[in-house]
């Protein structure tokens, strides 16, 4: 799985995309995260990328120009990534371009695992007062938000939606069963309750069902204990 995320402030991912499971996915290769910056695809010597919208009002709207360039550009590689696998026997490049915005589409668990069925993810990184609707329009395939509620940009998402698509991505979690019975595995289900050692801490008990030892119970008292997300 590739990811492209084309932001105006890369240096944001550093830190995240380098701990923990994503970091790991990456060094093992079950995963490749590119970060292109959109200024690179300027072409004026201020590496413009925006403008004020059409009409008057307040802030700055990312102009289709820079972003329908890197788009042009990330396409040409991934196509030509794509043909020399064909040439090798191996199966063709699938691609889906995103676009974070308030105004898209809720992102869900059931959106986390169609999109681990591409190949390749280019997330296009809203800021300001958004991002000309000709991108939306002609350039993206859809565009998503993760909640009701507004943020500075869309790099917070993107890395939202890297960290959701790529623990899908067999191979990525230590333990291949440890998506399968996690919250929203399935519709609107919550996972059970978990606790760990010591079996009691400040008066404070594990539930001793699951002291038992006995599997069956504890199995009965996980599925008891599990919710449905209304």
């Amino acid at each position: 799985m590739n990811f492209h995320v084309i932001t105006i402030f890369p240096k944001i991912f550093d830190s995240y995309f380098s701990e923990s499971i994503v970091n790991r996915a990456q060094k093992s290769g079950k995963i490749r995260i590119k970060i292109h910056n959109l200024r690179d695809f300027a072409k004026d010597r201020h590496k413009t990328v925006d403008d004020t919208p059409y009409g008057g009002g307040a802030g700055m709207v990312l102009k289709i120009e820079p972003i329908y360039d890197c788009l042009r550009f990330l396409k040409s590689k991934i196509k030509s990534t794509a043909a020399a696998k064909a040439l090798a026997g191996k199966q063709n490049s699938i691609t889906r371009i995103i676009l974070f915005s308030a105004k898209g589409k809720k992102y869900t668990q059931a959106d986390a695992k169609r999109l681990a069925k591409y190949r390749n993810l280019i997330l296009i990184c809203g800021r300001y007062e958004g991002v000309d609707e000709r991108v939306v329009k002609y350039l993206a395939d859809e565009e998503v938000s993760i909640g009701d509620y507004v943020l500075t940009g869309g790099e917070i998402p993107a890395m939202a939606i890297v960290d959701s698509v790529a623990r899908l991505i067999p191979g990525v979690l230590g333990n291949k069963e440890s998506s399968k019975n996690e919250s929203f595995s399935k519709k609107n289900y919550l996972e059970h309750p978990q606790y760990t050692k010591p079996a009691e801490f400040q008066k404070m008990k594990v539930p001793s069902v699951l002291l038992s030892g006995n599997h069956k119970r504890i199995d009965e008292w996980r599925r008891k204990n599990s919710k449905s997300k209304n």
